[in-house]
Protein backbone atom coordinates (compact mmCIF):
# COMPACT_ATOMS: atom_id res chain seq x y z
CA UNK A 1 0.00 0.00 0.00
CA UNK A 2 1.22 3.56 -0.69
CA UNK A 3 2.54 5.40 2.36
CA UNK A 4 1.28 8.74 3.60
CA UNK A 5 3.42 11.75 4.50
CA UNK A 6 2.62 15.29 5.65
CA UNK A 7 3.07 17.99 3.00
CA UNK A 8 2.42 21.65 2.33
CA UNK A 9 -0.32 21.89 -0.28
CA UNK A 10 -1.58 24.76 -2.45
CA UNK A 11 -5.16 23.77 -3.21
CA UNK A 12 -5.62 26.35 -5.98
CA UNK A 13 -3.71 29.06 -7.82
CA UNK A 14 -2.37 31.65 -5.39
CA UNK A 15 -3.80 29.92 -2.32
CA UNK A 16 -2.07 30.00 1.04
CA UNK A 17 -0.47 26.71 2.00
CA UNK A 18 -2.24 24.19 4.18
CA UNK A 19 -0.88 20.93 5.53
CA UNK A 20 -2.36 17.52 4.90
CA UNK A 21 -1.31 13.96 4.19
CA UNK A 22 -0.33 12.96 0.66
CA UNK A 23 0.50 9.53 -0.73
CA UNK A 24 3.87 8.25 -1.89
CA UNK A 25 3.99 5.11 -4.03
CA UNK A 26 5.26 1.74 -2.97
CA UNK A 27 8.91 1.20 -3.84
CA UNK A 28 9.53 -0.15 -7.31
CA UNK A 29 12.67 -2.20 -7.94
CA UNK A 30 14.70 0.91 -8.88
CA UNK A 31 13.20 3.30 -6.32
CA UNK A 32 14.60 4.93 -3.21
CA UNK A 33 12.60 6.44 -0.35
CA UNK A 34 14.05 9.65 1.08
CA UNK A 35 13.33 11.33 4.39
CA UNK A 36 13.57 14.99 3.41
CA UNK A 37 15.47 17.33 5.72
CA UNK A 38 15.28 20.58 3.78
CA UNK A 39 13.50 21.91 0.71
CA UNK A 40 14.56 25.14 -0.97
CA UNK A 41 12.09 27.74 -2.20
CA UNK A 42 12.88 28.44 -5.84
CA UNK A 43 11.26 31.43 -7.56
CA UNK A 44 9.86 28.97 -10.10
CA UNK A 45 7.80 27.46 -7.24
CA UNK A 46 6.13 30.84 -6.86
CA UNK A 47 5.56 31.24 -10.59
CA UNK A 48 3.84 27.86 -10.75
CA UNK A 49 1.77 28.16 -7.57
CA UNK A 50 0.55 31.54 -8.81
CA UNK A 51 0.02 30.27 -12.38
CA UNK A 52 2.33 32.92 -13.79
CA UNK A 53 3.71 30.46 -16.36
CA UNK A 54 0.34 29.27 -17.60
CA UNK A 55 -2.17 26.75 -16.35
CA UNK A 56 -0.93 24.52 -13.54
CA UNK A 57 -2.24 21.39 -11.86
CA UNK A 58 -3.79 21.56 -8.39
CA UNK A 59 -3.64 20.56 -5.61
CA UNK A 60 0.11 21.25 -5.86
CA UNK A 61 3.01 20.36 -3.60
CA UNK A 62 5.96 22.43 -4.89
CA UNK A 63 9.64 21.90 -4.25
CA UNK A 64 12.48 20.69 -6.47
CA UNK A 65 15.44 21.57 -4.25
CA UNK A 66 15.42 18.55 -1.99
CA UNK A 67 18.04 17.26 0.44
CA UNK A 68 17.63 14.32 2.77
CA UNK A 69 18.61 10.79 3.77
CA UNK A 70 17.70 7.48 2.13
CA UNK A 71 15.44 5.38 4.35
CA UNK A 72 14.63 2.42 2.06
CA UNK A 73 15.63 1.06 -1.35
CA UNK A 74 13.99 -1.15 -3.95
CA UNK A 75 15.17 -4.68 -4.65
CA UNK A 76 17.12 -3.68 -7.76
CA UNK A 77 18.87 -0.59 -6.38
CA UNK A 78 22.65 -0.78 -6.49
CA UNK A 79 24.00 2.80 -6.43
CA UNK A 80 22.33 4.06 -3.24
CA UNK A 81 22.18 2.64 0.28
CA UNK A 82 20.03 3.30 3.31
CA UNK A 83 21.62 6.15 5.26
CA UNK A 84 23.10 7.91 2.23
CA UNK A 85 22.71 11.68 1.99
CA UNK A 86 21.10 12.53 -1.35
CA UNK A 87 19.50 15.36 -3.23
CA UNK A 88 16.70 15.50 -5.78
CA UNK A 89 16.36 18.33 -8.26
CA UNK A 90 13.90 19.34 -10.96
CA UNK A 91 13.39 15.86 -12.46
CA UNK A 92 12.37 12.50 -11.05
CA UNK A 93 12.24 10.35 -14.18
CA UNK A 94 13.04 10.15 -17.89
CA UNK A 95 12.94 7.42 -20.50
CA UNK A 96 16.63 6.55 -20.08
CA UNK A 97 16.75 5.29 -23.67
CA UNK A 98 16.77 8.28 -26.03
CA UNK A 99 19.95 9.94 -27.29
CA UNK A 100 19.67 12.78 -24.78
CA UNK A 101 19.18 10.52 -21.77
CA UNK A 102 22.10 8.34 -22.86
CA UNK A 103 24.27 11.45 -23.22
CA UNK A 104 23.35 12.67 -19.74
CA UNK A 105 20.91 15.40 -20.78
CA UNK A 106 17.79 13.93 -19.22
CA UNK A 107 16.16 17.37 -19.12
CA UNK A 108 15.84 17.10 -22.92
CA UNK A 109 14.38 13.57 -22.92
CA UNK A 110 12.46 13.01 -26.16
CA UNK A 111 9.63 11.30 -24.27
CA UNK A 112 9.59 14.19 -21.84
CA UNK A 113 11.35 14.30 -18.50
CA UNK A 114 9.05 13.89 -15.52
CA UNK A 115 9.23 17.02 -13.40
CA UNK A 116 9.43 16.73 -9.62
CA UNK A 117 6.12 18.53 -9.15
CA UNK A 118 3.31 19.91 -11.31
CA UNK A 119 4.07 17.07 -13.72
CA UNK A 120 2.65 13.71 -14.71
CA UNK A 121 4.63 10.52 -14.21
CA UNK A 122 4.80 7.79 -16.82
CA UNK A 123 2.29 5.92 -14.67
CA UNK A 124 -0.23 8.73 -15.20
CA UNK A 125 -0.12 9.99 -11.61
CA UNK A 126 0.62 13.65 -10.80
CA UNK A 127 3.97 14.40 -9.22
CA UNK A 128 4.15 16.06 -5.82
CA UNK A 129 7.32 17.81 -4.73
CA UNK A 130 9.63 18.42 -1.83
CA UNK A 131 7.55 20.55 0.54
CA UNK A 132 6.90 17.27 2.33
CA UNK A 133 8.42 14.91 4.85
CA UNK A 134 9.37 12.21 2.35
CA UNK A 135 9.59 11.41 -1.34
CA UNK A 136 10.07 8.34 -3.55
CA UNK A 137 12.12 8.58 -6.76
CA UNK A 138 14.08 6.40 -9.14
CA UNK A 139 17.66 5.89 -7.93
CA UNK A 140 18.93 7.54 -11.14
CA UNK A 141 17.61 10.87 -9.88
CA UNK A 142 18.94 10.65 -6.32
CA UNK A 143 22.28 12.49 -6.41
CA UNK A 144 24.83 11.86 -3.64
CA UNK A 145 25.52 14.89 -1.44
CA UNK A 146 29.17 14.73 -0.39
CA UNK A 147 30.24 15.10 3.21
CA UNK A 148 31.21 18.63 4.06
CA UNK A 149 28.08 20.26 2.65
CA UNK A 150 25.25 20.75 5.12
CA UNK A 151 21.90 19.45 3.91
CA UNK A 152 20.38 22.91 4.36
CA UNK A 153 22.92 24.65 2.12
CA UNK A 154 22.94 21.69 -0.28
CA UNK A 155 19.22 21.73 -1.07
CA UNK A 156 19.34 24.82 -3.34
CA UNK A 157 22.28 23.37 -5.25
CA UNK A 158 19.83 20.91 -6.83
CA UNK A 159 18.28 23.75 -8.86
CA UNK A 160 20.03 27.09 -8.33
CA UNK A 161 23.41 25.39 -8.26
CA UNK A 162 23.09 23.26 -11.37
CA UNK A 163 21.20 25.97 -13.27
CA UNK A 164 24.18 28.31 -12.99
CA UNK A 165 26.94 25.67 -13.08
CA UNK A 166 25.81 24.22 -16.39
CA UNK A 167 26.22 27.34 -18.59
CA UNK A 168 29.47 28.27 -16.87
CA UNK A 169 30.87 24.85 -17.76
CA UNK A 170 29.35 24.77 -21.24
CA UNK A 171 30.93 28.08 -22.23
CA UNK A 172 34.37 27.24 -20.84
CA UNK A 173 34.64 29.53 -17.84
CA UNK A 174 38.00 29.18 -16.13
CA UNK A 175 41.08 31.11 -15.00
CA UNK A 176 41.32 34.37 -16.90
CA UNK A 177 37.65 34.45 -17.92
CA UNK A 178 35.70 37.64 -17.38
CA UNK A 179 32.16 36.84 -16.28
CA UNK A 180 29.28 39.17 -15.49
CA UNK A 181 26.39 37.83 -13.42
CA UNK A 182 23.16 39.74 -13.92
CA UNK A 183 21.10 39.72 -10.74
CA UNK A 184 22.18 39.01 -7.17
CA UNK A 185 19.49 36.65 -5.96
CA UNK A 186 18.98 32.95 -5.42
CA UNK A 187 20.47 32.06 -8.80
CA UNK A 188 22.85 34.99 -9.07
CA UNK A 189 24.66 34.44 -5.79
CA UNK A 190 25.35 30.83 -6.82
CA UNK A 191 26.60 32.02 -10.21
CA UNK A 192 29.07 34.31 -8.46
CA UNK A 193 30.30 31.62 -6.08
CA UNK A 194 30.76 29.03 -8.80
CA UNK A 195 32.41 31.33 -11.35
CA UNK A 196 34.85 32.62 -8.71
CA UNK A 197 35.72 29.02 -7.75
CA UNK A 198 36.38 28.28 -11.44
CA UNK A 199 38.98 31.05 -11.44
CA UNK A 200 37.03 33.74 -13.28
CA UNK A 201 37.11 37.47 -12.68
CA UNK A 202 33.49 38.11 -11.77
CA UNK A 203 31.41 41.28 -11.92
CA UNK A 204 27.85 41.57 -10.61
CA UNK A 205 25.37 43.69 -12.55
CA UNK A 206 22.39 44.72 -10.44
CA UNK A 207 19.67 47.37 -10.44
CA UNK A 208 21.27 49.20 -7.53
CA UNK A 209 24.22 49.15 -5.13
CA UNK A 210 22.13 47.66 -2.32
CA UNK A 211 23.88 44.29 -2.46
CA UNK A 212 27.37 45.55 -3.35
CA UNK A 213 28.92 44.44 -0.07
CA UNK A 214 27.48 40.95 -0.52
CA UNK A 215 28.82 40.68 -4.06
CA UNK A 216 32.34 41.56 -2.97
CA UNK A 217 32.13 39.24 0.03
CA UNK A 218 31.33 36.34 -2.33
CA UNK A 219 34.43 37.08 -4.40
CA UNK A 220 33.24 39.42 -7.14
CA UNK A 221 35.78 42.07 -8.16
CA UNK A 222 33.08 44.70 -8.66
CA UNK A 223 29.37 45.36 -8.29
CA UNK A 224 27.95 47.60 -11.00
CA UNK A 225 24.57 49.29 -10.77
CA UNK A 226 23.04 49.05 -14.23
CA UNK A 227 21.76 52.60 -13.78
CA UNK A 228 25.41 53.75 -13.74
CA UNK A 229 25.55 54.40 -17.47
CA UNK A 230 29.17 55.55 -17.48
CA UNK A 231 30.42 52.30 -15.92
CA UNK A 232 28.16 50.21 -18.12
CA UNK A 233 29.55 51.99 -21.19
CA UNK A 234 33.09 51.34 -19.99
CA UNK A 235 32.30 47.60 -19.89
CA UNK A 236 31.34 47.34 -23.56
CA UNK A 237 33.07 44.45 -25.37
CA UNK A 238 34.64 43.46 -22.04
CA UNK A 239 33.21 40.14 -20.83
CA UNK A 240 33.61 36.62 -22.18
CA UNK A 241 30.26 35.58 -20.70
CA UNK A 242 27.25 37.39 -19.30
CA UNK A 243 25.11 35.04 -17.20
CA UNK A 244 21.62 36.51 -16.96
CA UNK A 245 19.81 35.07 -13.95
CA UNK A 246 16.83 37.43 -13.77
CA UNK A 247 13.35 37.03 -15.19
CA UNK A 248 12.89 40.75 -15.90
CA UNK A 249 12.16 42.02 -19.39
CA UNK A 250 15.65 43.36 -20.06
CA UNK A 251 17.01 45.25 -23.04
CA UNK A 252 19.02 42.23 -24.09
CA UNK A 253 20.93 44.16 -26.75
CA UNK A 254 22.47 46.24 -23.95
CA UNK A 255 23.93 43.07 -22.46
CA UNK A 256 25.07 41.73 -25.83
CA UNK A 257 27.08 44.93 -26.10
CA UNK A 258 28.98 44.00 -22.95
CA UNK A 259 30.51 40.79 -24.32
CA UNK A 260 33.56 40.58 -26.55
CA UNK A 261 33.30 39.45 -30.15
CA UNK A 262 32.46 35.73 -30.02
CA UNK A 263 31.26 36.24 -26.46
CA UNK A 264 28.10 34.73 -24.98
CA UNK A 265 25.03 36.02 -23.19
CA UNK A 266 23.52 32.95 -21.48
CA UNK A 267 20.02 33.23 -20.08
CA UNK A 268 18.61 31.13 -17.26
CA UNK A 269 15.82 33.51 -16.23
CA UNK A 270 12.39 33.31 -17.88
CA UNK A 271 10.90 36.76 -18.61
CA UNK A 272 7.30 37.11 -19.66
CA UNK A 273 7.95 39.01 -22.90
CA UNK A 274 10.13 38.02 -25.88
CA UNK A 275 13.61 39.46 -26.25
CA UNK A 276 14.06 41.92 -29.11
CA UNK A 277 17.36 41.37 -30.93
CA UNK A 278 18.42 42.67 -34.30
CA UNK A 279 20.36 39.95 -36.14
CA UNK A 280 23.16 42.38 -36.87
CA UNK A 281 23.92 42.61 -33.14
CA UNK A 282 24.86 38.93 -33.29
CA UNK A 283 26.25 38.54 -36.77
CA UNK A 284 28.51 41.59 -36.84
CA UNK A 285 30.70 40.35 -33.99
CA UNK A 286 29.82 36.64 -33.99
CA UNK A 287 28.19 36.85 -30.56
CA UNK A 288 25.98 34.16 -29.08
CA UNK A 289 22.62 34.61 -27.35
CA UNK A 290 21.97 31.34 -25.55
CA UNK A 291 19.59 29.66 -23.14
CA UNK A 292 20.34 26.97 -20.60
CA UNK A 293 17.88 24.61 -18.91
CA UNK A 294 19.05 23.20 -15.55
CA UNK A 295 21.47 20.31 -16.21
CA UNK A 296 21.50 16.56 -16.59
CA UNK A 297 22.12 14.11 -13.79
CA UNK A 298 25.83 13.45 -14.56
CA UNK A 299 26.50 17.19 -14.56
CA UNK A 300 24.50 17.62 -11.35
CA UNK A 301 26.65 15.01 -9.65
CA UNK A 302 29.74 16.76 -11.01
CA UNK A 303 28.48 20.09 -9.64
CA UNK A 304 27.92 18.64 -6.18
CA UNK A 305 31.45 17.21 -6.14
CA UNK A 306 32.83 20.57 -7.31
CA UNK A 307 30.96 22.36 -4.53
CA UNK A 308 32.30 19.94 -1.93
CA UNK A 309 35.85 20.39 -3.22
CA UNK A 310 35.59 24.18 -3.08
CA UNK A 311 33.48 24.31 0.10
CA UNK A 312 30.55 25.94 -1.67
CA UNK A 313 26.98 25.90 -0.44
CA UNK A 314 24.02 28.16 -0.95
CA UNK A 315 23.58 31.09 1.41
CA UNK A 316 20.36 30.19 3.15
CA UNK A 317 17.76 31.38 5.65
CA UNK A 318 15.95 28.48 7.29
CA UNK A 319 12.21 28.85 7.90
CA UNK A 320 9.43 26.73 9.32
CA UNK A 321 6.37 25.38 7.51
CA UNK A 322 4.07 28.11 8.79
CA UNK A 323 6.33 30.80 7.32
CA UNK A 324 6.23 29.61 3.71
CA UNK A 325 3.24 31.59 2.47
CA UNK A 326 4.76 34.83 3.79
CA UNK A 327 8.18 33.82 2.45
CA UNK A 328 6.79 33.79 -1.10
CA UNK A 329 6.01 37.51 -0.87
CA UNK A 330 9.46 38.19 0.58
CA UNK A 331 11.15 36.35 -2.29
CA UNK A 332 9.24 38.42 -4.84
CA UNK A 333 10.23 41.58 -2.95
CA UNK A 334 13.91 40.55 -2.97
CA UNK A 335 14.13 40.38 0.83
CA UNK A 336 15.85 37.01 1.20
CA UNK A 337 19.64 36.56 1.42
CA UNK A 338 19.68 34.41 -0.71
CA UNK A 339 17.59 31.27 -0.53
CA UNK A 340 14.87 30.25 1.86
CA UNK A 341 14.98 26.60 2.85
CA UNK A 342 12.14 24.91 4.69
CA UNK A 343 12.95 22.75 7.69
CA UNK A 344 10.46 20.07 6.70
CA UNK A 345 10.49 18.49 10.14
CA UNK A 346 8.14 21.36 11.02
CA UNK A 347 5.52 20.06 8.57
CA UNK A 348 2.97 17.98 10.43
CA UNK A 349 -0.53 16.81 9.65
CA UNK A 350 -2.06 18.86 12.46
CA UNK A 351 -1.12 22.17 10.84
CA UNK A 352 -3.27 24.23 8.52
Amino acid sequence: MPTQTPALVAESAGAAFTTRLIERRDLRDDDVAIEIAYAGICHSDIHQVREEWGKASFPMVPGHEIAGVVTAVGAGVTAVQVGDRVGVGCMVDSCGECEFCKDGFEQHCTRGAVMTYNGIGYDGDPTLGGYSRSVVVSERFACPIPDGIGLDEAAPLLCAGITTYSPLRRWGVGPGSRVAVVGMGGLGHMGVKLAVAMGAQVSVLSRSDAKAADSLALGAVEHVATSDLATMKARRNYFDLVLNTVSADLDIELYLGLVKPRGVVANVGLPTDPYRVRPGRLIGTSKVLAGSNIGGIPETREMLAFCAEHKIGAQVETITADEVTEAYDKVVAGKVRYRYVIDVSTINAAQG
